[in-house]
């Protein structure tokens, strides 16, 4: 996180976010994300009009290499043409996301991930968007270590945890899935608690949210 906001503050930016490419499926931002300088508010309200399903970058974009920007004050033929949902355009503007730079990696576990720079400042130079894309490259080289690391831990949820973890992604109660599994919260309770260390998180909703990132469960 330190790292981004070095990098959108040397270029005058606001925000940055690595982020796993949706699936047709995806109706939802904020499970995909994996690192984000944006408010919270603004993924809530992202969320909840299902603004994912319509971002004009991941379908046009998706499967480019090249880096893209946008600039939602520039005319057609002085930015990538994008077609912007009223009520995203809106968002974007309240936040202050004027101006941005998307790019498209893809990685050693054959998924796709994304990243976006973005903030209220004059639109990107061709040399400042040179740079920055040297800097995403090596960014996401790091990001992805780290991420291969991360997929190691897949096999070391047992089946039990799993099947807690999944129950409560669908919103149970340790009392509900206990009734389900017959068995006490207590035990639930502790299988929640194993799960959470060894994917290293701080409560349930960032286990499951980091479940559904690994395709631990759907």
């Amino acid at each position: 996180m330190a790292v981004i906001k070095n990098i959108v503050h040397a270029f005058g930016l606001s925000h940055g976010t690595i982020f796993v490419a949706p699936t047709p499926a995806d109706v939802h931002a904020a499970p995909l994300v994996l690192e984000s300088t944006l408010p919270i508010e603004f993924i809530q309200e992202y969320d909840r009009h299902q603004m994912v399903r319509h971002c004009p970058m991941i379908t046009k974009f998706a499967s480019s290499i090249r880096p893209h920007t946008w600039n939602l004050m520039a005319s057609s033929h002085e930015s990538d043409e994008l077609e912007w949902l009223p009520m995203t355009r809106d968002l974007m503007l309240r936040f202050g996301l004027i101006v941005g730079i998307f790019f498209v990696f893809n990685a050693q576990d054959h998924r796709k991930y994304y990243m976006r720079f973005e903030g209220d400042r004059p639109p990107v130079s061709r040399s400042e968007l040179n740079e920055l894309n040297m800097i995403a490259m090596e960014l996401f080289d790091r990001y992805n270590s780290l991420l291969r690391a991360e997929m190691s831990t897949i096999n070391a949820l047992s089946a039990r945890e799993l099947e807690v973890v999944r129950w409560t992604a669908q919103g149970k109660t340790s009392v509900e899935i206990g009734g389900i599994l017959t068995l006490s919260d207590h035990t639930i309770n502790a299988y929640m608690t194993t799960a959470m260390k060894k994917l290293d998180c701080v409560n349930r909703t960032q286990l499951v949210a980091k479940a559904i990132r690994l395709k631990l469960i759907q």
